[in-house]
């Protein structure tokens, strides 16, 4: 390409080749490129970082302003105030022009209006305003203070695109309106995006570094927590998050819909959403999760309605009451708009030419250095009225003095101007001035009003080089004018309340299906046969249950639906099941190999309810064992789980929980043996350590437990027996013999039950 060239044609059309220019086509390129990227980010995608806009906003609110519309005002068309801007001040389509006002109307939008719209300007369902010929509009007073002192020389003024009219390069801002009413853009190889806060919050900030020019980020956010968004929210993003992206100008926050939970009766509920994240159209978030839940990927949410008028307010519906409504608000914060993402970043135009991206710190120190500039302007262009109206005072002061000789003058001299300058040495201006007073002004009264106004001109015009003069003077100035802003929009207004508030993030592990489960209360039946049921309901009284012939009762459990079920095998693996799939209480229920894989050698050793956290004493027949976590040994498969490792004809024969700090085992030859509970190991699968040593026969059975509280077993009279003292005759290190257990333990070698 670089050797590639174009011929380029001279301005008036000719086509003498005596004119034509030679330029590479690379050349030619890179020049009209960055020509239209620099015209994108200065005049259209970024915002000045001084007034917090861009030049169509700007240019609506000064033509708004040349057409009378004050807050106090009647409305116009707004079609006159789009001609207006694009026939004087922005060459581009009305539409666009339109689309920007629109926006500055939105309450839902901006956080503080900048228009007031009469008509239909859109709504948060992401519904189209009506045609410009149709609405109509004015001024706010947050735009009045933007403009407040424009007339006073407060700002540059540069030629029109066309050179007939004057336009502001930006507006005074008696508040910071970029970060109140946040931006967004893209340009050319960059963008910005800047939420909107809180007006009161930002002057507290600003009245901080005037004080305290070194104050660190850290201590601004605590000014500024965060954004005020014009549609509410929560956010919920970590305060060292919210610091670091203010102290970068980089970063982003995580808004959720505030919501509530509003009781029906009967035990049911519905959640009520009145607040969503920012820039979230209500009805596209809707259709959302209406397509979410035909996809079945809500399973918690039964149905969603829309019954907002003026405020908003959703109605979400749970698939049961079972269902936990934080739950269900976290399954939907995940997969919906219902929680968005605004972000963070402060890329503007430094002193209106310089993309620059800002820290929270720099973007109010440039408009505070913006405030200072527009005060000086102001009093210089109030210092030099007083200073003109004090010559002209002066002259008529001179002209009272000597009120018979300048009416002689004026009668009888034929250039009485020149003569006026020569007889008191007066200027130009006092002459002109004296020749132009009209004859009522001459009463006695006049002059004393005029000696009046002559000394509190004076006086202010005092003040005003005072002000000038003094650094001090000017920021306390300065402070005077943001506390106004600041009482004006404060959080005691309507308008400026805080409508964002601030909370933690609830973060949980999402189990859908334990979540649709309703919590009731069952009793877990397994009989010796393997057949398993759910009565419902806690039962205390089993005498009456019925068995098939042969079988009997094994296991009662009491448990709730939203439990799980843990069933320990002889052949040392684990399996669990819901309860809530156990089959009912009517009849036998079902034998409980047709949910688990159980191998016909094998059979169920015992079944307890999980409970996360617990440990538990496993043991084999020959006399091995180890201590397992509960929540190693959960498997919702029908294979189940292998933890203890046994080899026939060994077998797994204790399933035990660990409490407290001694382990007694026995074995089937009543020997038994009594050791610390820290000489076995804790493992997730295994084989484990020898407990006890057997010449014949193998483990009986073995328990753990608080070495003051002593070892309990039921005696062959049913009693509840125990032995707390004289323990150190069966104290012995682990894999010894032991020896006869205390006089009364039962013939089954068994201690005291335990679930």
């Amino acid at each position: 390409m670089t050797n590639d060239t174009i011929n380029q044609s001279p301005p008036d059309g000719s086509n003498g080749s005596g004119n034509n220019e030679t330029i590479e086509l690379r050349t030619a390129l890179e020049q009209r490129y960055l020509s239209y990227a620099l015209s994108t980010i200065m005049h259209r995608a970024l915002p000045d970082v001084r007034d917090g806009l861009k030049p169509v906003h700007r240019r609506l609110l000064y033509a708004m302003q040349q057409l009378k519309l004050d807050p106090e005002g009647g409305f116009k068309k707004c079609a006159r105030v789009v001609g207006d801007v694009m026939g004087k001040f922005h060459p581009h389509g009305d539409q666009a022009i339109y689309d920007a006002m629109v926006r500055l109307a939105q309450s839902f939008s901006v956080r503080y209006p900048l228009v007031e719209g009469q008509g239909n300007f859109g709504n948060i369902d992401g519904d189209n305003a009506a045609a410009m010929r149709y609405t109509e509009a004015k001024l706010t007073d947050a735009a009045m203070a933007l403009l407040d002192g424009i007339r006073e020389d407060t700002v540059d003024f540069k030629e029109t695109y066309d050179g007939l009219e004057t336009e502001p390069a930006v507006l005074p801002a008696s508040f910071p309106n970029l970060l109140a009413n946040g931006s967004s853009g893209i340009a050319v190889g960059m963008a910005t995006n800047i939420p909107p806060h809180n007006v009161e919050e930002l002057c507290n900030a600003a009245l901080h570094l005037i004080k305290f020019p070194n104050a660190t980020i850290k201590k601004l956010v605590e000014l500024v927590p965060g954004p005020d968004l014009p549609t509410g929210g929560i956010i919920v993003e970590p305060m060292e998050q919210i610091i670091e992206a203010y102290e970068t100008g980089r970063g982003g926050f995580r808004v959720r819909a505030k919501w509530e939970k509003e009781e029906t009766g009967r035990g049911n509920y519905q959640i009520i959403i009145t607040e969503i994240p920012y820039q979230v159209p209500k009805s596209r978030l809707i259709e959302k999760i209406a397509e979410l839940m035909s996809l079945k990927k809500l399973p918690l949410l039964n149905d969603i309605r829309d019954e907002s008028a003026e405020d908003i307010r959703v109605v979400l519906e749970p698939k049961s009451r079972a269902v936990d409504p934080v739950l269900l608000m976290e399954t939907l914060f995940k997969v919906t708009d219902l929680e968005s993402r605004i972000s963070l970043n402060m890329n503007v135009l430094s002193n209106g030419q310089v993309p620059k991206v800002l820290s929270l710190k720099g973007v109010l120190n440039e408009w505070l250095a913006h405030r200072k500039e527009v005060l000086v302007r102001r009093s210089n262009y109030r210092k030099a009225k007083i200073e003109h109206r004090l010559e002209i005072l002066d002259g008529y002061l001179i002209a009272y003095l000597n009120l018979d000789e300048v009416i002689r003058i004026v009668r009888e001299e034929d250039d009485p101007k020149a003569v006026l300058i020569k007889t008191f040495n007066l200027t130009d201006v006092q002459a002109e001035a004296i020749l132009n007073m009209r004859l009522r002004a001459l009463r006695k009264l006049e002059e004393m009003e005029i000696r009046t106004e002559h000394s509190k001109l004076t006086e202010e015009l005092a003040g005003l080089k005072a002000l000038l003069a003094s650094e001090e003077l000017l920021w306390a100035r300065i402070s005077d004018e943001i506390k106004e802003a600041k009482t004006k929009f404060g959080k005691k207004t309507e308008l400026g309340a805080r409508r964002s508030n601030f909370e933690d993030a609830v973060e949980i592990d999402i189990d859908l299906d334990a979540a649709m489960i309703e919590k009731e209360p069952v009793t877990i039946i397994l009989s010796e046969k393997g057949w398993l049921r759910a009565l419902k309901g806690h039962q205390d009284d089993l005498k009456g249950l019925s068995f098939k012939a042969g079988d009997d009762l094994k296991l009662a459990i009491k448990a709730q639906t939203t439990d799980k079920l843990v069933l320990f095998a002889t052949n040392g693996k684990f399996f669990t099941i819901g309860v809530d799939k156990l089959p009912g209480g009517r009849g036998h229920g079902e034998p409980v190999r047709i949910m688990i894989d159980l191998e016909a050698s094998s059979d169920i050793l015992t079944g307890f309810i999980f409970k996360e956290g617990r440990k538990r004493l496993l043991a084999s027949l020959e006399g091995n064992g180890f201590i397992v976590q509960e929540d190693e040994v959960v498997a919702m498969t029908r294979k189940g789980k292998q933890v203890l490792n046994v080899k026939e004809p060994d077998e797994a024969v204790v399933c035990v929980p660990v409490e407290g700090d001694m382990v007694a085992v026995i074995g089937e030859n009543r020997k038994m043996l009594v050791f610390p509970l820290t000489e076995l190991n804790e493992m997730t699968r295994g084989k484990g350590v020898r407990l006890q040593r057997y010449k014949d026969g193998g483990l009986a059975d073995a328990k753990t437990f608080k070495k003051e509280d002593g070892i309990g077993w039921i005696d062959a009279a049913g009693r509840n027996c125990k032995a707390t003292e004289d323990l150190v005759d069966w104290q012995g290190a682990r894999a010894t013999a032991g020896r006869m257990p205390p006089k009364g333990f039962p013939k089954s070698n068994k201690f005291a039950p335990k679930a």
